[in-house]
């Protein structure tokens, strides 16, 4: 206070605390004020970013996932950044435990806005040796787990007061050589997310999906060496000539769940750079005289010599 010919003169003296970092999305901040956001597999990876992103923008973050640990980490760094969240342990291929987690959810906070289904997992492998139990563990989660959840969220907040569900998959499009059990999986979540943005949306709930390419994630680090240096050579091998980032990922999912999406239901977004369209192989094609030509054509085309040696022998 300091004193003067005006009297007494209150001066607040500016905060050199630094402010904490901050998530800088593109969105405005309050999109999601007062809203209630559920989001699986929240601790780790595109989950964690997404997490971030949801809360920066005015949400209340409920991250879930099976591991209390980067749960914590999550909600810690979400607090520290001035958002508010808060860590749930859930196993989501577990139905009865869904419904009690998501019931409970919906009691504490009075509403359910969003559901990004973001929990997954796979491993690469040959199709003709994965396990029956490493099959049903990967359709368990990335498929059983998804529909757990959606249906509980629906059952509990959604069927009242509508929502919009956003679920992560994969670029499956031509098909998933090396990880044919994900492929069918995410596939399947495609086609359930199209059934139920139909059945759903005389409810007000508005449902789609995100297909993320190449994305430079923490979830990187679960897969073997091997994996890992094909995967960083076929980060490159598309239209954009890199991998995506989690953020653009996340922009997807904001997308999605905001009203300037009010009118988008049923589809799913690729993130990935075009690569979808137009990507290296996962796997090296091989040479091999395993599925012969059936030509039965008696007058044979006329071909450059340089393709002479493709054309099916003729007949005896």
């Amino acid at each position: 206070m300091l004193a003067g010919a005006w009297g007494a003169i209150n001066v607040t003296m500016p905060d050199s605390t630094p402010s904490p970092p901050r998530y800088r999305s593109i969105f405005r901040p309050d999109l999601f004020a007062e809203q209630v956001a559920l989001v699986t597999g929240g601790g780790t990876g595109i989950g964690r970013c997404i997490a971030h992103e949801l809360a920066s923008l005015g949400a209340t973050v409920v991250v879930a996932g099976r591991r209390q640990e980067p749960l914590d980490a999550t909600v810690a760094e979400i607090i520290a950044a001035g958002g508010r969240a808060e860590g749930v342990t859930l196993n989501i291929r577990e139905e009865d435990e869904v419904d009690r987690v998501v019931a409970e959810l919906v009691l504490r906070h009075g509403r359910l806005d969003h559901l990004v289904n973001n929990a997954g997992g796979q491993f690469a492998s040959p199709a003709a040796i994965i396990k029956p139990k490493g099959w049903r563990a990967v359709i368990d989660t990335n498929l059983n787990g998804t529909w757990f959840v959606t249906q509980a969220c629906f059952k509990h907040g959604f069927a009242k007061r509508g929502g919009a569900v956003v679920s992560i998959v994969a670029d499956m499009w031509n098909g998933f050589p090396g990880m044919a059990h994900t492929g069918a999986a995410r596939a399947a979540v495609v086609n359930l997310t199209m059934t139920l943005a139909v059945e759903w949306a005389a409810a007000g709930v508005r449902v789609n999906a995100v297909a993320p390419g190449f994305i430079l994630s923490s979830g990187l680090k679960n897969y073997p060496p091997s994996v890992a240096k094909l995967a960083r050579e076929l980060f490159v091998s598309n239209p954009a000539a890199r991998p995506g980032t989690e953020a653009e990922v996340s922009a997807a999912v904001a997308f999605l769940l905001s009203p300037a999406a009010a009118f988008v239901t049923g589809e799913t977004i690729r993130v990935d750079g075009a690569a979808s369209l137009f990507k290296a192989p996962m796997l090296p094609m091989s040479r091999h005289k395993k599925l012969p030509p059936w030509d039965g054509f008696h007058l044979h085309p006329d071909l450059p010599e340089i393709f002479a040696d493709l054309a099916p022998a003729p007949e005896e």
